[in-house]
């Protein structure tokens, strides 16, 4: 590849897997700073890339114009116009793969990643488990750029300095004058979420701390009006959820001191911005390769291994290993207390 080569990023998936493709870009255009890159995402995504330099935001609207099929090629003859060199696919899925081959038929150099299937089957597996960390999905991602050409070191990244928080936001939080501690207790599968009247427990012992403010972070109606309920509860806690935009949301999470999160997207917003987080983990584990980025291994906050050895039992949290429906009952809120006050 040319030093001022144009590369299309593709990653069409949830939150978490697109913010983890953040640090891993900002570290490819640090080092390779002539690099133009378009990321091919979501649209309601696009705040993501905000501070990242080199970097333009193409929508792919899935569930419209460029739904099936013909949406993917016409999808491509747009992409085409921008004088694409190579394609990074970065979600090896059905779209992603026609679009690329269409890339791959007009002579478009590509690369796209290896997920690891079979290691990451042997690591939940229920019988002759592989229990071994992974490589990490940061450097899934960043083999696909090295694979077309591109040296790439992920390892002692930089950040984005904290940005100025915005009037807005100040109206719900007030002035930064204390540690703020952002809690986001929500998960897209209940196996993955630490049970609500514990985390209430962590909330109400963290509460009381002196110079300290939570700051619950969600999204949903349902969510918004647990958060709401709790936040009334406790003193130095404030809902944030349903209040402000995903924009806003990520000005606010790099002005965090902490977060404490599942293994979700509110994890990876707060690891991309360099901010020190804290997961809880449930049927899934850090060894599959989705930690958070940069984070320690101490950061996890894990369930009782002995009672529990088939975890992970899952890759995702979507297949519970049977009997470990309340795996997040073995953590004690005074456990993850301990963690976040430390």
């Amino acid at each position: 590849m040319t030093k001022n080569t144009h590369l299309l990023v593709i990653r069409l998936s949830a939150m978490g897997d697109v913010a983890m493709t953040v640090p891993v870009l900002r570290a490819l255009i640090n080092q390779h700073p002539n690099l133009k890159i378009t990321v091919l995402s979501k649209p309601f995504l696009k705040p993501l890339f905000n501070d990242v330099e080199n970097v333009t935001f193409y929508a792919a609207e899935v569930n419209g114009k460029h739904k099936g099929f013909f949406g993917i090629y016409k999808l491509y003859k747009e992409l085409k116009l921008l004088n694409i060199d190579a394609v990074a696919d970065l979600h090896n899925v059905l779209r992603s793969k026609i679009l690329r081959t269409l890339f791959k038929l007009s002579n478009t150099k590509v690369a796209f990643i290896n997920k690891g299937r079979a290691e990451k089957k042997a690591l939940t597996a229920t019988k002759n488990k592989i229990f071994k960390q992974l490589k990490t999905t940061h450097e899934r991602y960043a083999d696909v750029f090295r694979n077309l050409g591109f040296s790439l070191n992920i390892v002692n990244p930089t950040f984005p300095e904290k940005i100025k928080l915005t009037p807005e936001i100040i109206k719900i939080t007030g002035e930064k004058t204390t540690t703020w501690i952002g809690i986001a207790p929500f998960a897209q599968y209940a196996s993955k979420m630490y049970p609500i009247d514990l985390m209430e427990q962590v909330i109400s012992e963290i509460s009381k701390k002196e110079n300290m403010k939570i700051l619950l972070f969600g999204g949903g109606q349902k969510e918004v009006e647990i958060l709401e309920s709790i936040a009334t509860k406790y003193p130095n806690t404030i809902n944030i959820a349903g209040k402000i935009k995903l924009d806003q949301e990520l000005i606010l999470i790099s002005n965090l001191d902490k977060m404490l999160s599942m293994d979700s997207g509110n994890a990876h917003f707060a690891a991309m911005l360099g901010i020190n987080t804290f997961t809880v983990w449930g049927i899934t584990h850090p060894f599959t390769g989705f930690a958070p980025f940069n984070q320690p291994f101490e950061n996890a906050i894990l369930p009782d291994l002995k009672k529990y050895p088939n975890i992970p039992c899952s890759i995702y949290g979507n297949k519970v290993c049977e009997g470990y429906e309340d795996v997040m009952r073995s953590i004690l809120p005074k456990k993850i207390v301990k963690k976040i006050i430390q």
